[in-house]
């Protein structure tokens, strides 16, 4: 296989990875959002497991192409601590954007109808934000966008801090064979579970920025940019941050202190 053919098929496994991800994850938030009573009441649970299992989903599709980076965070933490080619780092997250948008063009159509009735009933429009939670990430009760910002910043590193350990060769306590897919979606569902209703817990770009520049061409307007209120900018920046953040912490605290094979 040629070299360019090799690196389309990666660009081409991540934006389906991402799509993967979106599709199933922000069909659980529609299930969430617009149900009225919601199927997840009082089982947020299962809306962190839907998630976390996208993620599983994803990396098994597609991790022998790409190694499912999936997110800008994870991409650019492999770049600055990993090797990864700093040369693929600009397609690698172009790939993983368009992946969130046609993520969310597939949930889209499944649930437009369904997004259309809920703002019927509760007289809003999608310029006001009517459904646009079920794409795009949002401060929850009591957080300002300041602190949704140094949240995204906390919960990415740990995503990345984890995802580092589990992948690690030299760590004889990370999960074996294939079952590395199933530990990276369990911290994601956890992570959901403990800070989900933050602010939707983005902890990638991608993850956010797709199905928001979506919306925005579906008619939500000013409520995918600048968002409301002006958020749009706080799951991508935040994210990329912890990134760094996280994959260096396991670098510096973790790596150095590892038993290597006696040569």
């Amino acid at each position: 296989m040629s070299p360019t053919k090799k690196f389309i098929g990666e660009l081409i496994s991540e934006a389906i990875a991402v799509a993967i991800i979106i599709f199933i994850g922000c069909s659980a938030a529609a299930m969430l959002i617009l149900y009225d009573p919601s199927p997840y009441q009082n089982a947020y649970w299962g809306v962190a497991i839907a998630w976390g299992l996208s993620v599983t989903f994803a990396i098994y599709a597609t991790g022998s192409v790409s190694g499912t980076h999936a997110n800008p965070a994870v991409t650019l933490a492999l770049a600055l601590y990993r090797g990864f080619s700093w040369k693929k780092v600009p397609a690698y997250c172009m790939a993983q954007i368009v992946g969130g948008i046609c993520g969310a063009v597939l949930v889209y159509c499944l649930y437009s109808p369904v997004i259309n009735h809920y703002n019927e009933v509760h007289h809003i429009t999608r310029l006001l934000g009517g459904g646009a939670g079920v794409f795009v990430t949002s401060p929850g009760l009591a957080i300002t966008p300041i602190h949704a910002f140094y949240d995204e910043i906390l919960l990415t590193a740990f995503l990345v801090f984890s995802i580092f350990a589990i992948t690690e060769s030299y760590n004889t306590v990370a999960p074996q064979a294939n079952s590395g897919a199933f530990m990276i979606g369990l911290v994601v569902a956890a992570i959901g579970a403990s800070a989900g209703y933050l602010e939707g817990w983005a902890i990638n770009p991608a993850r956010d920025l797709g199905p928001r520049i979506f919306i925005y061409l579906a008619g939500w307007g000013p409520s995918a940019f600048p968002g409301l209120p002006n958020y749009w900018w706080v799951p991508v920046c935040g994210p990329l941050i912890g990134g760094i953040i996280g994959g260096g912490a396991y670098q510096l605290l973790i790596r150095p202190f590892l038993p290597r094979p006696i040569v």
